[in-house]
């Protein structure tokens, strides 16, 4: 009879299917997810991440020698154009092209025949006047002497009178006629007007000279020294007047350092002279003149170098690492600082110009300020943050020597 029951659990020798199976594991699987999933709320309900770290600057001020770089021309010390002031016929060149001749040397020698005879006639004429002298000077004694004893006119001593003054008068022109005739003839032979170095000659033996014509013989410039003319912009003069005083301009060393076409630095300083009173119109900038040594004849007349020009000092300026300073789609400069509370601040600076790797800043930062210099695009404003102070490499401390001014460009007037 309890044969005939249905037997409810699995036979001793029964084996599970193969679709129990893969339902038993799916079950188990799903327990495990799900307390996995649990237990991992719970342990990230307790866990913080820690503030980024940042690299951080503190500025300070400190005085910042002011320099200039500047684009500019050499120019000749002294330029004199050699011109005949007579007419002729040059007869001798007496100089080597591109050598050195000194003041009042010969250079030119025209045919002074011509010359030499008028000088002869008017010395002729100066004797000739002599003895009309010497003749007017005795019958105006003796006229006098009979004028005495009523033995002539006075109308008549009157006439002797004049005569002596006119010969004297003839006289008196006559030297002046030898003087003139003399001068002609030295003219004749053209001289150096200055000391310096002559370039090449426009004419050559056998040409014909005209007095004072348009088209010079040959040029002299003085080499040693030289000007280096510089142009500065009224704007940039105006700002560095407002960063600096009257006083401090007036201590500035004055001194200019050169650089050549090839970038190589010339040995010998230059001194500025003085600046034009006059701005150009056009262009909206004035001239500086720098007067540099040139005992070696480097610096040629038209060559371009660049002037590094000492402007003054700033008793307190503020720099900033250029990395520390970045730009919006604007182009305006902006800076990020670590507050107080260690919370990143967003500041809108300006700064005039480069100093070395750095920024003079001009507004916006002050001295205390911990500015980010690494780690600036991982943080936001109102982020708190970790600030960590930069190694020697990176420092707006006196590390810098000297300010220094890049070319005019896009980038430096959007800092302006």
């Amino acid at each position: 009879m309890l044969d005939d029951l249905p037997q409810v659990g699995p036979s001793p020798t029964a084996r599970p299917g193969p679709a129990r199976r893969p339902m038993t594991l799916t079950l188990l699987l799903s327990a495990c997810l799900l307390l996995g999933a649990c237990s991992g709320k719970g342990a990230g309900a307790g866990f913080q991440m820690p503030p980024p770290e940042v690299t951080v600057v503190t500025l300070k001020t400190q005085p910042v020698s002011l320099q200039r770089q500047l684009p500019g021309r050499v120019s000749a010390h002294l330029v004199a154009d050699v011109r005949p002031q007579v007419n002729g016929i040059i007869r001798r060149v007496l100089f080597k092209e591109g050598s050195q001749v000194e003041r009042g040397q010969t250079l030119y020698e025209l045919d002074d025949r011509v010359y030499r005879a008028a000088l002869d006639s008017a010395q002729a004429a100066q004797l000739k006047s002599e003895a009309g002298v010497e003749v007017a000077h005795l019958n105006a004694a003796r006229g006098t002497e009979l004028l005495k004893t009523k033995s002539i006119a006075v109308q008549d001593n009157d006439n002797l009178q004049a005569t002596l003054k006119q010969a004297e008068a003839d006289l008196a022109a006559s030297k002046a006629a030898v003087e003139y005739a003399r001068i002609n003839l030295a003219f004749a032979r053209i001289t150096s007007p200055i000391t310096g170095r002559i370039g090449k000659s426009t004419a050559t033996e056998g040409a014909l000279v005209v007095a004072n014509q348009a088209d010079a013989l040959s040029t002299v410039q003085e080499l040693n020294p030289v000007f280096v003319d510089v142009t500065q912009s009224s704007g940039e003069w105006l700002q560095l007047r407002r960063d600096l005083g009257r006083t401090d301009m007036a201590k500035a060393s004055r001194t200019a350092t050169i650089s050549l076409e090839d970038g190589s630095k010339y040995p010998q300083p230059g001194a500025l002279q003085f600046t034009d009173v006059t701005v150009d119109a056009g262009t909206g900038s004035f001239l500086l003149r720098v007067l540099v040594p040139n005992p070696e004849a480097l610096l040629r007349p038209g060559m371009y170098v660049n002037a590094t020009v000492d402007e003054g000092t700033l008793p307190d300026g503020l720099l900033a690492p250029q990395q520390g300073i970045t730009r919006d789609p604007k182009g305006s400069a902006t800076a990020l600082i670590v507050g107080a509370d260690d919370k990143v601040e967003q500041r809108s600076v300006s700064v005039s110009r480069t100093v070395g790797d750095q920024w003079l800043v001009s507004d916006g930062l002050k001295a205390g300020d911990r500015l980010i210099v690494e780690g600036v695009q991982k943080v936001q404003p109102g982020m708190a943050v970790k600030a960590v102070p930069a190694g020697p490499s990176v420092s707006a401390g006196p590390s810098v020597p000297a300010a220094s001014s890049v070319p005019a460009g896009p980038a430096a007037s959007a800092a302006k």
